[in-house]
């Protein structure tokens, strides 16, 4: 029997929040006064009355689950979450088919971002088929599975979403839910018209802008994500997601909006990472790698073991002809993330800017495994090789260099064929 069943209506939020409980529905009186009383004052809000009176009744009645529920909401009300996680835990137990009691335990900790626990107690949820079971409450213990099972199980979480949808009206937030899932499982047009979707019933919706603009982003349509950004940032010019989307549409086309759009949205949010981010990177490609290396740098303070920062600022100290410290934060990218092909491209270059020629084969040997050649990489080997007086080795790849080069780089081209000529081959 679902005595106060209203309740789970404001409980029930998504994973990463939730809302404080409401009021419960009156519910007739029970065989003895106490229980009711104490519901009674639950329903006017009164919360250390209704606490004394439960506490009474449960020394009297340790196992009764109505009243564990009851206290476990009394609790949650006054945000003490261990306790109410605690009693909502002894209710399940004294009553395992207690439907509000796992919902609400199952909510409870999805707000705490305890997933795992959460998951079992929506899973358990969403089984039980006892009589009196409100269709919205369990649709709502669905729904709650889904925004778990999004970020490890997409397929789990649309699976989730559909058994909602058949006992409950669809939502806002399921069609955007709906685009989500669509994109991360590699359905880009069933998510852009889910998000299409949402902007035609409701063009103000950021979610939607913001979802359908990161879409379009990933798909390489950066005129389109531009126009609906512009437009979208007219009716909300001080939204920080959408101006960073902005930067990222106009970093990409090459566009020198980005860097001052990027530099205020920096000094708006320095504390944002994300920002800080995108602007070392603008940074970077603008020539200025001093700049972009001061931004990382911090970055790094924060996150020292990162290794696309530390590729990042190798990056960066290699453009600066820093090759000594640069040789140094490859080695420890590389160790960090050895699938990281880009690491072992610094690393190479690095290593044989400071006669490490050993290392530098080793590096393009790693680099070679994901990435193609390259007319740079073909003279490092070269000149790896030559360095180590192998000298077959070392004139294969300069003739491999100077057919990759085609003469778009002359002064290691004219290297090459001097270098040829010492080696005593044409």
């Amino acid at each position: 029997m679902l005595r106060f069943a209203s309740f789970a209506l404001l409980l029930a939020v998504c994973a990463a929040g939730a809302q404080q409980p409401a009021a419960p529905v009156q519910v007739p009186p029970a065989a003895d006064d106490g229980l009711p009383a104490a519901e009674a004052a639950i329903a006017a809000a009164d919360w250390k009355t209704a606490e004394t009176r439960l506490d009474t009744w449960l020394a009297a009645h340790p196992a009764d689950a109505r009243a564990l529920f009851d206290a476990g909401y009394v609790a949650d009300a006054q945000n003490r979450l261990d306790d109410a996680i605690a009693l909502y835990r002894r209710a399940a137990a004294a009553d395992p088919q207690s439907f509000e009691a796992h919902l609400s335990l199952g909510l409870l900790l999805a707000r705490q971002k305890k997933f795992d626990e959460a998951h079992t107690e929506l899973a358990t949820a969403t089984a039980l088929d006892a009589p009196g079971i409100d269709p919205a409450l369990k649709a709502r213990a669905w729904r709650a599975l889904a925004r778990i099972d999004r970020a490890t199980d997409p397929t789990a979480a649309s699976n989730d979403l559909i058994q909602a949808l058949k006992i409950s009206q669809e939502t806002t937030d399921d069609i955007l839910l709906a685009a989500e899932l669509a994109a991360q499982t590699g359905q880009p047009a069933e998510a852009e018209a889910a998000y299409r979707r949402v902007l035609a019933a409701d063009p103000k919706s950021s979610a939607a802008r913001a979802g359908l603009a990161h879409l379009l982003i990933q798909q390489k349509k950066y005129a389109g994500a531009e126009q609906m950004l512009r437009e979208a940032l007219e009716k909300s010019p001080d939204d920080p997601a959408l101006t960073a989307q902005l930067a990222t549409v106009l970093a990409a086309q090459d566009n020198a909006e980005a860097l001052p759009l990027l530099e205020k949205l920096h000094q708006d949010h320095p504390a944002d990472n994300a920002i800080t981010r995108m602007l070392a990177t603008v940074r970077a490609d603008a020539g200025d790698y001093a700049g972009a290396d001061e931004l990382d740098i911090k970055l790094l303070a924060l996150a020292p073991q990162d290794a696309d920062l530390l590729i990042a600022h190798g990056q960066n100290l290699t453009r600066q002809t820093q090759f000594e410290p640069a040789y140094s934060v490859f080695q420890q990218a590389t160790r960090l993330a050895p699938a990281n092909a880009e690491g072992w491209s610094g690393l190479a270059f690095a290593a044989s800017r400071t006669n490490h020629p050993e290392v530098a084969l080793q590096a393009l040997t790693e680099r070679a495994k994901s990435l193609p050649e390259n007319a740079t990489t073909l003279f490092l080997w070269a000149t790896a090789y030559d360095s180590l007086h192998q000298k077959e080795q070392a004139a294969a790849y300069y003739h491999k260099f100077l057919e990759a080069s085609a003469g778009k780089y002359a002064n290691q081209e004219w290297q090459a064929r001097q270098r040829l000529q010492i080696l005593g081959t044409k």
